[in-house]
């Protein structure tokens, strides 16, 4: 995931920063796998209306919503227990800066966001049927957190990288015990195009 941040900044500061439109509106549709951090598979979809604050820059807030499917850790409960992550939703302000040449279709950028997290209820269930504990749903909570991200845009196709650094959940039976942790960190691959906001030329 480093790895990928990286070479997506060396291709972003390769380019010269010229003129997108500025004052113009634009809405990124954006989608894509996501990678849970300690593993698993997902996900993820975007809404972000943004306004072109400079010629170069975006400010916007992104609507997403994430499914993953990962495993959890708890603490002093045998491998009979098992659990998994629905996923969450998110409200992030955002900012991306870009990078183009004039006479080029091609417009690489950094960005960043900061936004709120909603994480789903884990479900928790025993493969022992004769277990009184079955601790059912156990509700993560909200979380508030960063975001970084790079990419390219093509006229107005948009690709990129992003890593979403939510901070770890504590998971709590019916008795206020905690017997778990979620680890909440993913890296995301995005792929979509924008309505809007002039196009890159």
């Amino acid at each position: 995931m480093k790895k990928i941040l990286t070479v997506l900044f060396i291709v972003a500061l390769s380019g010269a920063a010229m003129a997108q439109q500025k004052g113009r509106f634009r809405i990124d549709l954006e989608a894509g796998p996501a990678i849970p951090k300690e593993g698993g598979i997902g996900f993820l979809f975007h809404i972000e209306p943004k306004i072109n604050v400079a010629d170069n820059m975006s400010v916007g807030i992104r609507f997403g919503s994430t499914a993953l499917a990962k495993d959890v850790t708890y603490f002093n409960i045998t491998e009979d227990y098992e659990g998994e992550i629905a996923g969450n939703i998110s409200v992030s302000g955002t900012f991306d800066y870009f990078f183009h040449k004039e006479g080029s279709n091609l417009a690489p950028f950094i960005g960043a966001g900061f936004g709120y997290y909603a994480l789903s209820s884990i479900d928790v269930n025993s493969d022992d049927f004769n277990s009184p504990d079955n601790f059912g749903d156990l509700e993560a909570n909200f979380k508030w957190a960063p975001m970084l991200r790079a990419g390219l845009e093509l006229g107005k196709f948009r690709m990129g990288a992003e890593y979403n650094f939510i901070p770890t959940s504590d998971l709590q039976n019916a008795s206020g015990q905690v017997i778990g942790e979620a680890i909440n960190q993913y890296f995301g691959f995005t792929l979509g195009a924008f309505i809007g906001g002039g196009r890159w030329r």
